[in-house]
């Protein structure tokens, strides 16, 4: 047989799966998303020890300290899953909205209603958060989910997957629901990549170098998730209290994750006093600072070129540079940002809205963190990823990112 087949019937039962969630209520669909915490938690030793596995398979392979923390799972994460299942429990049902209707001239009512896409595919990186957030999400807006993690992760997604499973089932869905892609080469990847017809939409989640391979080598709808190379930009009308604890916040909060910041900018004239402050601040907290000229007169920064103010770097690394105005700033951004989250710190109306205007990403805030990047910060429950696209979706992608729509015409005998 053929290594292709079991990814071939995964999707087909996840087909079959798909047309029965579709009708589900929603009181059945968040019975199964409560069931789907309470396993978490009640299995969270057979969890905690999968993971263990993991990270014990990373540390011996040299995996870098930040990769290892996106891999790992703690307690505390556990339980953050778990309420992020219930979260999206909580939040209104998508599927079977009207998005818009009307009765036309000649009397035909029309509506356009959400529908689910009916099968996600899921490939993404480390992160085992991922397959318990996309797994409740795809569910609640109707829609059968393959997860395809990382080996990296394998036995962690097993777990969790094991445990969602069986909570789907107990409330009368289908376990088809939730499945992993089997196999662990990048030819079952492929598969998944080539299913047309039976995957209607595939997300990546993970590095460029991942994302970049599913966009170009599929044949399955892609919407792409990008990286983070976000910005902070201090104004010259900053309050320079609120931008010290943003951009520390922005980079050390939790520095492996996509929406933390990577490049810094400083106004020209505030950088003597704002330097001599996040200089010492950052290096304070671990962080490595690589910086144009003006920083550089600091100990310990190392020269930046055009590569780091590029970079994404998911560690406690920043690019820095001093800009002469805000149409620099927003030149810089233009040049290197990969539209993710970009910010800007001032107490100047009109350069705020010349920012959110000129800087074209998913998220552009002000006087605000990155961090603010994330769906359940935006209220959306457990996120599926960020877009960084323009198609359809675009930033933190929550219950109705993941529906389509069609339209439901309604005649009394009418005829053309």
């Amino acid at each position: 047989m053929s290594s292709v087949d079991p990814v071939i019937a995964a999707a087909e039962r996840a087909r079959a799966a798909s047309h029965g969630l579709a009708l589900a209520t929603r009181e059945q669909k968040d019975r199964a998303l409560v069931a789907m915490a309470e396993a978490l938690e009640t299995d969270s030793d057979t969890i905690l020890a999968a993971n263990a596995e993991d990270i014990a398979r990373a540390e011996a392979a040299g995996t870098p300290s930040n990769l290892i923390d996106r891999l790992r799972l703690t307690p505390e994460r556990l339980a953050g899953m778990a309420q992020g299942l219930r979260d999206v429990a909580g939040l209104p049902d998508p599927v079977g909205e009207v998005v818009r209707g009307s009765t036309l001239a000649n009397g035909l009512e029309l509506r356009q209603v959400r529908v689910p896409f009916g099968v996600v595919g899921m490939i993404y990186e480390a992160r085992p958060n991922v397959t318990a957030d996309a797994a409740g999400i795809c569910l609640k807006s109707g829609n059968a989910v393959l997860l395809r993690g990382s080996s990296s992760a394998r036995s962690s997604n097993a777990a969790i997957v094991d445990a969602l499973r069986g909570a789907v089932t107990d409330v009368g869905l289908e376990a088809d629901v939730v499945q992993l892609v089997p196999g662990d080469s990048h030819d079952s990847v492929k598969v998944l990549m080539r299913a047309r017809g039976l995957v209607d939409v595939l997300i990546p989640r993970g590095g460029a170098s991942l994302i970049r391979s599913v966009v170009e080598e599929s044949t399955v709808p892609v919407i792409e998730t990008g990286v983070g190379n976000c910005h902070v930009y201090v104004d010259r009308a900053a309050d320079l209290d609120k931008a010290l604890a943003i951009v520390l916040n922005a980079k050390t909060h939790r520095s492996s994750v996509c929406n933390a910041a990577e490049s810094l900018l400083v106004h020209a004239d505030v950088a003597e006093e704002f330097l001599s402050q996040v200089v010492p601040a950052l290096q304070g907290a671990g962080v490595t600072v690589h910086g144009d000229e003006r920083f550089a007169a600091y100990d310990d920064v190392v020269p930046a070129t055009d590569d780091d103010y590029a970079k994404e770097y998911l560690s406690l690394d920043i690019s820095a540079r001093v800009v002469p105005s805000l149409d620099e700033a927003i030149q810089h951004i233009r040049r290197f940002s990969s539209q993710h989250s970009d910010a800007i710190v001032t107490e100047d109306l009109s350069a705020a809205r010349q920012f959110t205007a000129a800087v074209d990403s998913a998220a552009v805030l002000v006087n605000a963190s990155t961090r603010f990047t994330d769906g359940g910060e935006f209220g959306f429950g457990a996120e599926i990823g960020i877009s960084t696209q323009k198609l359809h979706a675009r930033g933190p992608m929550g219950l109705t990112e993941m529906t389509s729509t069609k339209f439901v015409v309604t005649g009394d005998g009418h005829i053309r």
